[in-house]
């Protein structure tokens, strides 16, 4: 999902990242703040304080977005998930947790916690502002903003809109009445779209009335939508997948080539020539990595003759090994977790048998659908 981020911690195991999305809303939050509301509020406040104020609020602001998806994470991983990372973004904060709640149960905890979170900040916030108000008002005032925005944080979530914290909470719900997760998936992606819906066309009636913030109710509706799509289908993929083996995926055939050949002489002399999709990049006799055509179609054409293989492969130690008998999910979720287009298939004893890329399972899954399967 997020191509480019920095890490900038590591807390309970799990890396922190910022998205340089995060840039822009961080700026927006501070200049809203410390150029806007506090002035107009505190108008006898000096500027340099209005905006210290706001610097300040906006980092709690962001720290409370990442306690409310740590707590998803340290549930999930007390139940047993894999949690990858957590990325602060444009739009808040998502905590990458590698699989699928197997129980609603399980999934209506993990997903309550974070809104639960942040209400529980949201009191914290009003008693330090309530304490700190016959001392400093300027950091009673601050505290005061973070309460109300964790309140509203914790009140958006519980939205039921699919896949936020009460579109989860919801198909947990319906997922214990009716037994069949993909069916509560279906009903709470419905229901996330029309709450997407909804949200965009309150959004342009803001516009249409002159308030042009309504474009964030616009913008945060389409992503929901996009997100609750997403989500459907991912279950379905998932659906698909069960009770399939890695064996049943990977690719035998495949060939090798240098490291140091240029990308335009691995399209002309051994993609196109040879009908293949995917080599293994070697140096002399050693392996440095792998690359598909997903790795040629995502560098610019005009890179082709000067850059190498070299410049755009997956590197051997970004590769994570599957066995034959590895469940398919799993092998969907490895791809994921590494933000890798393949996946080396290998025998206990270390030999390779195999690769997958992201394109065999799509082939694949679009065989069983078209089949009715």
């Amino acid at each position: 999902m997020f191509k480019h981020k920095w890490r900038i911690a590591r807390i309970f195991g799990i890396n922190i990242n910022i998205d340089p999305s995060w840039l822009i809303i961080f700026f927006l939050f501070t200049w809203s703040l410390g150029g806007q509301f506090f002035p107009t509020r505190y108008p006898a406040w000096p500027r340099s304080l209005a905006w210290m104020m706001g610097l300040l609020t906006s980092l709690l602001v962001f720290a409370s977005v990442l306690v409310h998806e740590l707590s998803h994470s340290l549930v999930a991983r007390q139940q047993g998930e894999k949690v990858g990372d957590i990325t602060l973004f444009l739009l808040g904060g998502v905590a990458q947790i590698n699989d699928e709640p197997k129980k609603p149960l399980r999934e209506f905890g993990m997903a309550i916690v974070g809104p639960l979170s942040s209400f529980v900040l949201a009191g914290l916030f009003f008693l330090v502002s309530v304490f700190l108000h016959p001392a400093s008002q300027p950091l009673s005032a601050a505290a005061l903003t973070l309460a109300v925005i964790n309140t509203g944080l914790g009140v958006f979530n519980l939205l039921p809109g699919f896949p936020m914290d009460g579109g989860r909470v919801l198909r947990s719900i319906l997922w214990q009445a009716t037994g069949d997760m993909r069916k509560a998936t279906r009903i709470a992606s419905a229901v996330g779209q029309g709450v997407a819906f909804l949200l965009m066309a309150l959004g342009f009636l803001q516009v249409l009335r002159g308030v042009f913030s309504g474009l964030w109710l616009v913008f945060i509706g389409w992503f929901l939508q996009s997100a609750a799509a997403h989500g459907y289908e991912q279950v379905v993929v998932r659906s698909v997948l069960q009770g399939v083996k890695a064996r049943d995926l990977m690719s035998t055939s495949f060939g090798t080539v240098p490291a140091s050949l240029t990308i335009q002489a691995l399209v002309d002399d051994f993609i196109l020539e040879r009908k293949e999709r995917m080599f293994m990049v070697m140096e002399g006799d050693d392996l440095r990595g792998i690359v598909c055509l997903e790795d040629v179609k995502a560098t610019p054409r005009k890179d082709w003759p000067r850059a190498r293989v070299r410049d755009i492969m997956t590197p051997k130690e970004r590769l994570e090994a599957v066995s034959p008998e590895t469940d398919g999910r799993v092998v969907l979720s490895s791809l994921a977790a590494k933000d890798v287009n393949q996946v080396p298939v290998m025998e206990y004893d270390g030999s390779l048998v195999g690769i997958i890329c992201r394109t065999d399972i799509l082939r694949y899954i679009k065989l069983k659908t078209e089949l009715g399967l």
